[in-house]
């Protein structure tokens, strides 16, 4: 039997697998992105994944064969990570792949001579699985390659049968499984055991098409789908107890136990298992963040941030305090240049973007752990601690609402606790703050939709159609008042209408709905909103006059100049996103929008705020596109077709099978159901109003586009000319003149400072004499009128160092119900026991408030101003006694 030949580096693993493959025949191509084509994948997440399109019989491929090392991640077991021998959220996945080419026969003689001839694996170590019904397969493997027929195991459908979703191709698999304990034998061998084999290659064979009703049909063009997990060879190869300890990831493992000052080898499995998952997780990071990913709160930006946070959170596990990340992920940047160039390249973006998100979590962190730690405390104790306790639903939707603490952390962090946390009662606090948003938007209120649910049996679903008629006859097909289905309603009620068909365009896709009138030969009622649910519209309104009556046939028209408006905004948001694609970013994507009859916002993904050059150039290349007129194509098309064509969707929003795409060509090419100009000349004119950070990772551009153009500049204009004749200077002449008022506000307040500082100091003075001595120790405890937070601070030190070795209290009540206080120690009163944080902290308690600080010197503040005497004279009651002893 050949010895295993000397490539056993994970890079020489990589390499020897593409050219095998190449030298017969395949296209070596490169990984693709981890941001997959397909906008309804969050990742990519199989080396499958970049050719299901041609699986799918929805694109045709140029080549017959492939091979490829696909980078690629899944966080759906991220909890294993670091605990089994070979969980990742980050690996690379070697594949060969045939379309309509070569099939079984072939592809188990390539994957046999691969792992034996070359690899050099000993065939008696290798277990085969195949799917129980696949004869074919299990033939193959046992008198072509010669496998013993007990060393092929018949697998279930869950385990050897490859589906792409209820129904299309399919097929059976067979897995190649290595043997790491042969001497056990082949009696009742069971490859769930992972202590003795570990599956290193997967062969599906793609080669039924299922129908709706389950049946399988043999495909005209049958496909081949292989996947061996590179870090897993690389175990097999470099006879290491795990993954995490070949090349691919120990280097990593090792810089962060260097940062910790820790041995690895020495370590216990705790320990382990936090540097485990710092190696895994900064392989993920750091090829998310080349690949164009910066962390936010939604979708893949979510992931990054979530796995940044947990290396942070394991580096302070194992003792690491500062900041540590960018240094660990040089060490799997080196790692993986030479395969992946695009590391290298994106060294800074890598490292900018770990820093500014460590940065921010490690204060996170520290107001989050303080909290959670008196959770903790304060949890109901059995004999053996606190295990078996839960930590309720509502601190656990502080900690994240408040504190920005993920409920991913605070479970891990309970569950090392040997606790849980109520789920059930933090989704209940989160549905309650979604309630809370909804409150400040007029929405459907609950008795409205109750009355719905039983209206839906006996009325037709309202057709629109507004894309192509602003007004159009509709009979009413319900009515509701005050939330309850009635037959008519006069005028003065406000009413909710459902029709028969509609030109309203009902609220969706961040524009609002429209607004009109509802007419008929008596009757008129203002629609000022439009909403649905379900497939009905309701149009929330007021009768004006006249009665309205269920049945009744009336003429539906939306406000024309409305709809204009809301068009002009709604397109200018395509044309914002793709300006921002081409001048900033081409991995930016919608985070949320609003198309108003007035303004537009758009929230998008960006790790930092755009400069000015980039918003007057967006500006700029908006009214470019304005300008030259372009033509929108709508079709519907098959929502494969659409993405196809290149059509951009936001990621988390559910299409249906057909699609509604709006095109300019060469511009912009969007799913969407909003209503759009026919031309881009129609908007007129584009200007941005502001550009900011609405949270960590999401920046957000409010703007006004057409008709709503004229009306901001006159504002502007107004408040200019008002300005003007106020300073009375010219307008060009304003900025100059506030900033000559802000340079002698300054001034101004700067003398007053100083004249505030002097008054302390000399209202300080007058209380040497009242200095108590204690022993060797000075103790001076008062009240310093009118002197706020600034000046008390400034008289404590001054006091503390004109006494010497003495301990240092003072109040005040800088304004009605606010209480100021300070504590200054000498380093001797410090060695007593005594701190300045933690003193005044307990003191500032008695005044309804709290602080704290260093041991020397601290601040801290009150609400309760009745209570200061009282406080003080604790405080001098306390040092007396603590210097005493």
């Amino acid at each position: 039997m050949p010895e295993s030949p000397n490539f056993k580096s994970g890079s020489e693993i990589r390499q020897t697998f593409l050219d095998f493959f190449a030298t017969r025949g395949h296209k070596a191509l490169p990984s693709a992105s981890l941001v997959p084509e397909d906008p309804t994948v969050l990742l990519t997440i199989a080396g499958m994944l970049p050719f299901k399109p041609i699986f799918l019989g929805q694109r045709q491929s140029e080549f017959s064969r492939a091979t490829t090392s696909q980078k690629c991640i899944r966080t759906n077991d991220i909890e294993n990570v670091g605990r089994t021998a070979r969980h990742h959220t980050f690996f690379e996945m070697l594949g060969n792949f045939s379309f309509g080419d070569y099939f079984k026969e072939q592809a188990i003689a390539w994957a046999w001579e691969l792992s034996t001839q070359v690899f050099g694996l000993p065939p008696e170590r290798i277990v085969i699985s195949v799917f129980k019904e696949d004869d074919e397969a299990f033939a193959i493997w046992r008198d072509q390659i010669g496998i013993p027929p007990q060393r092929i195991q018949r697998m279930g459908e869950d385990d050897n049968f490859w589906v792409s979703g209820p129904t299309g191709p399919c097929g059976p698999c067979s897995e190649l499984y290595y043997d790491f304990h042969p001497e056990r034998g082949d009696d009742n061998i069971d490859l769930e055991d992972d202590s003795r084999f570990i599956e290193f290659y997967n062969l599906v064979f793609m080669q039924y098409n299922r129908d709706a009703d389950g049946k399988l049909t043999p495909l005209k063009n049958k496909n081949i789908d292989t996947g061996m997990g590179l870090e897993r060879m690389a175990q097999i190869l470099q006879k290491v107890p795990n993954n995490y300890e070949t090349d691919l990831i120990f280097p990593i493992i090792k810089t962060a136990a260097d940062i910790a000052g820790i041995d690895y080898a020495k370590s216990d499995e705790k320990t382990k298992v936090s540097l485990k998952v710092i190696g895994d997780h900064v392989r993920s990071v750091v090829h998310m963040i080349a690949d164009g990913i910066t962390a936010s709160n939604v979708g893949r930006g979510y992931v990054l941030r979530r796995l940044i946070r947990r290396v942070v959170r394991h580096g302070r596990l194992i003792g690491i305090q500062g900041e540590f990340t960018a240094q660990v992920a040089e060490s799997a940047i080196a790692l993986s240049e030479s395969a992946y160039p695009n590391v290298r390249i994106r060294e800074d973006a890598i490292k900018a973007e770990l820093q500014r998100e460590e940065s921010q979590f490690l204060r996170t962190l520290e107001r989050g752990e303080k909290l959670l730690a008196e959770i903790l405390s304060s949890l109901p104790r059995t004999q053996g601690g606190t295990k078996g306790g839960q930590i309720s639903g509502k601190d656990a939707f502080t900690l994240y609402d408040t504190y920005g603490f993920p409920l991913e952390l605070t479970q891990e962090i309970a569950e090392e606790q040997g606790l849980s946390v109520d789920i059930a009662g933090f989704e209940k606090e989160m549905e309650a703050q979604r309630e809370r948003a909804r409150d400040a938007h007029e929405t459907i209120d609950l008795t409205v939709q109750g009355s719905l649910d039983k209206l839906a049996e006996h009325i037709q679903v309202t057709e629109f159609l507004g894309y192509k008629q602003p007004q159009s006859t509709a009979k009413v097909e319900a009515l509701l008042v005050d939330g309850k289905s009635v037959e008519s309603a006069e005028a003065g009620n406000k009413v909710q209408v459902i029709l028969d068909r509609t030109p309203f365009y009902a609220e969706s896709g961040g524009q609002i709905g429209d607004r009109g009138y509802l007419s008929g030969d008596t009757v008129l009622v203002r629609v000022e909103d439009v909403k649905k649910e379900s497939d009905f519209f309701v149009h929330f309104g007021s009768i004006e006059r006249g009665t309205l009556e269920v049945g009744a046939t009336l003429t539906a028209q939306i406000d024309r100049s409305c709809r204009r408006r809301a068009q002009a905004n709604h397109t200018a948001t395509h044309l914002l996103q793709a300006a921002l694609k081409q001048i900033v970013d081409p991995g930016i994507s919608q985070a949320g929008s609003l198309v108003d009859f007035d303004r537009l916002r758009f929230d998008f993904n960006s790790p930092r705020a755009l400069t000015a050059q980039e918003v007057q150039q967006i500006e700029e290349q908006v009214n470019t596109w304005i300008a030259e007129a372009h033509t929108a194509a709508v079709e519907v098309l098959p929502i494969e077709e659409a993405k196809r064509r290149g059509a951009i969707a936001m990621f988390g929003e559910k299409y249906g099978d057909e699609v509604r795409v709006i095109d300019f060509p060469g511009v912009s090419m969007e799913l969407c159901g909003g209503t759009h100009v026919s031309n881009t000349a129609e908007i007129g004119v584009f200007k941005i109003v502001s550009e900011t950070g609405i949270s960590s990772g999401i920046r957000r551009i409010e703007a006004v586009a057409g008709p709503a153009v004229l009306d901001y500049l006159n504002v502007r204009d107004k408040v200019v000319r008002e300005l003007s004749d106020r300073f009375k200077v010219k307008p060009e002449e304003v900025p100059d003149r506030i900033a000559g008022l802000q340079n002698e506000l300054k001034a101004t307040q700067k003398q007053l400072d100083a004249s505030k500082q002097e008054l302390a100091l000399a209202k300080s003075d007058q209380l040497l004499a009242k200095a108590e001595s204690v022993g060797e120790f000075k103790i001076l405890v008062a009240q310093l009128a009118d002197v706020d937070a600034d000046g008390l601070k400034t008289a404590a030190e001054r006091l503390q160092q004109k006494l010497g070795e003495s301990a240092v209290v003072l109040g005040s009540v800088p304004e009605a119900d606010k209480v100021s206080l300070v504590a200054a120690f000498s380093k001797g009163v410090n060695a007593k026991g005594l701190q300045a944080g933690k003193f005044i902290g307990a003191i500032a308690k008695l005044c309804g408030g709290g602080g704290g600080g260093r041991p020397n010197f601290a601040q801290a503040g009150g609400r309760d101003a009745s209570k200061l005497a009282e406080a003080l004279e604790s405080a001098q009651q306390q040092l007396h006694s603590a210097l005493t002893e």
